[in-house]
């Protein structure tokens, strides 16, 4: 598992960063939902990486 952020966002959901890959953010109603979304960004991030042929960043 990647190191995940979560804060409370100014619109009042909950936004979740995973810093170990730049830009991949995501946020949700609540901090379980937040979770729930990083976990498919994450996924999504990474499937697009090696579909590229690009180099997956070391966990952080």
């Amino acid at each position: 598992m990647r190191e995940v952020f979560i804060y409370p966002g100014e619109d009042g959901f909950w936004v979740a960063e995973c810093p170990s890959l730049p830009g991949c953010i995501s946020q949700g109603e609540t901090k379980e939902k937040a979770v729930v979304n990083i976990r498919e960004a994450i996924d999504l991030y990474i499937e697009v990486l090696e579909e590229d042929g690009n180099p997956i960043p070391e966990r952080g």
